[in-house]
């Protein structure tokens, strides 16, 4: 195994939380789960996450953010918004849909001009299984711009969580870990980035399969 397969080894989601929110400006999304892990894509507008004590971060149509916990964040349409922020946690759902643990009941239909943004957003719950040494690898705030990332999973991601069929968290559960994996990749590999000198090293042609063998067996 690849040194970067063997950082995302035990990577599993285990009742992953997941929601999708269309919203009128003016907004103030407030995340306080504490998850280890959110991942967060725009499908359509924009808006700014705003993590503690770090610097806000754009997002527009097709970005992708990793978020690293447990601190709280805040997704706004604009730094310093007027909007009261919401809390959107495990059991923010609505009523009419079951009380499910999926974070839908941010939901705003707006009025489905110009000036709405759609956001889909899944979270890994603080009980599941993520290494130590993946969180100490991220930065708190990971952004893959445009083009980059899983994309049309979040097709098959919004018809799975609106069926409520056999097996669902089952499938919701791999299809984060998918999507982090993707992620993840797509911001090492991106260009002019600066990926860790072990990821560069494994991607070389005459070095990487070097490492390889010495990382799968070093006493050899």
């Amino acid at each position: 195994m690849d040194a970067f397969g063997d950082l995302l080894r035990g990577v599993r989601a285990q009742g992953s939380l997941f929601g999708s929110s269309t919203l009128t400006p003016p907004w103030s999304l407030h995340f306080v789960d504490g998850a280890p892990l959110t991942l967060c894509t725009v499908l359509r507008g924009g808006g700014w996450i705003v993590p503690e004590r770090r610097p806000p971060e754009r997002l527009g149509v097709g970005d992708t953010v990793i978020v690293r916990g447990p601190a709280p964040f805040l997704f706004v349409d604009e730094v310093g918004t007027r909007a009261e922020p919401v809390e959107c946690g495990a059991f923010c759902s609505t009523p009419e849909q079951g009380g499910t643990r999926y974070r839908l009941g941010w939901h705003d239909a707006g009025s489905g001009g110009e000036d709405t943004t759609t956001l889909v957003v899944g979270a890994y719950p603080v009980r599941g299984e993520i290494s130590r040494r993946l969180l100490d690898a991220l930065p708190v705030v990971l952004r893959v711009e445009s083009g980059g990332g899983p994309g049309s999973v979040w097709d098959h991601l919004a018809a799975e969580v609106a069926a409520d069929t056999p097996g669902q968290q089952v499938v919701l559960d791999r299809l984060l870990d998918w999507m982090l994996v993707c992620t993840l990749r797509e911001y090492f590999d991106r260009p002019g980035g600066t990926p860790p000198g072990w990821y560069s090293a494994g991607r070389d042609p005459v070095v990487g399969g070097a490492l390889r063998l010495l990382h799968e067996d070093p006493a050899a």
